[in-house]
């Protein structure tokens, strides 16, 4: 059996294509049926606000692999210099149960959130043919940076520049050397959002706060879930959901849209719905689309078993007695 640690993975570094296409080749075996994924019990004891979740699931198809993420989520850590998200990721043999590997997955799951995320701005770039694109991150902890360097990767030349804020300052060295030309630490979450095509919330808000109305035909990617009013339903042309059944609950934004707003899983879309379907290939140019991903761990199996089978071709990882 492998060990992966978070030094070999940060060895086998990240190719943003490969892993959202791992990310693609999952959706379709959602749309095919050959999966398995219960809803995530949530542990809660002491401190209300923390949780540690497990994540079990099959995936089938081109990835053919169960396994669980048994992730630890404790927003105060940052007060103590300790990662907010902790987890780890055991991959079983889908025809014998048997496992394979156990991954330190903290980097993993930051990881597997922003290539979520790009597989719906992929979608987003196919019908938005702007020269330029502007990007709002709020919150730039790991998950933030992650995504600027997803979000730099997919735009290239089209990214016109990042508008970043956070509650505490933004460290710039965490700024890769290639992009400080085009990103802006700004004081306020407004001038991050106010003109972004793509916005994306990466932060532990506990409660919301984005209460304007957004740019036009823009993106929203609620990463966080916690940060837009419900009345915000009313700007939303189009709302996309991972997996409706997992995001209505836990006080997501979704959740409360749902008690106050009306909404239900009729008026959303899935990523089958989008990625397979391509239900959003008409959506008017001036439409937002609002896209909130509860996490499915179906995606965090597949990113796994993307770097496991990476790292046994490259040699990499420690391999564990019986």
């Amino acid at each position: 059996m492998y060990y992966l640690s978070k030094s070999d993975l940060l060895h086998l570094g990240i190719n943003w294509e490969e892993v959202i296409e791992k990310i693609r080749d999952t959706v379709y075996t959602l749309k095919d049926g050959d999966f398995a994924q219960p809803i995530k019990p949530y542990l809660r004891y002491r401190d209300l606000t923390n949780r540690i979740i497990a994540m079990p699931a099959f995936v089938g198809g081109k990835v053919s692999f169960s396994g669980i993420k048994w992730i630890a989520s404790f927003p105060d850590n940052i007060r103590k210099n300790i990662p907010r998200a902790n987890s780890v990721t055991i991959l079983n043999e889908a025809d014998t149960g048997v496992p394979a590997c156990i991954i330190n997955t903290s980097h993993v799951s930051a990881v597997r959130t922003a290539a979520v995320t790009g597989l719906v701005v992929k979608a987003y770039l196919q019908r938005n043919h702007q020269e330029k694109l502007s990007v709002g991150i709020i919150g730039f902890g790991p998950i933030g940076q992650q995504h600027l360097d997803m979000i730099s990767t997919l735009l290239g030349s089209r990214l016109d520049y990042v508008n970043i804020y956070d509650l505490n300052q933004p460290d710039i060295s965490l700024v890769p050397a290639s992009l400080k030309g085009k990103v802006n630490i700004v004081n306020t979450w407004e001038e991050a959002f106010e003109n972004a095509d793509i916005l994306m919330t990466c932060t532990v808000s506990k409660k919301p706060y984005i209460n304007k109305a957004p740019k036009k035909g823009s993106l929203q990617l609620n990463i966080s879930l916690r940060d837009y009013v419900p009345e915000f339903i009313n700007y939303a042309s189009h709302i996309v959901v991972d997996d409706w059944e997992e995001v209505c609950r836990e006080n997501t934004d979704i959740e409360v849209m749902h008690k106050t707003q009306g909404l239900t899983k009729s008026g959303t879309l899935s990523l089958v719905d989008i990625i397979c379907e391509d239900k959003l290939q008409h959506a008017g140019m001036e439409e937002v689309v609002m896209f909130n991903p509860m996490g499915m761990a179906v995606f965090d199996i597949a990113t796994a078993v993307y770097f496991y089978e990476k790292a046994k071709v490259a040699g990499v990882g420690t391999v564990l007695a019986d």
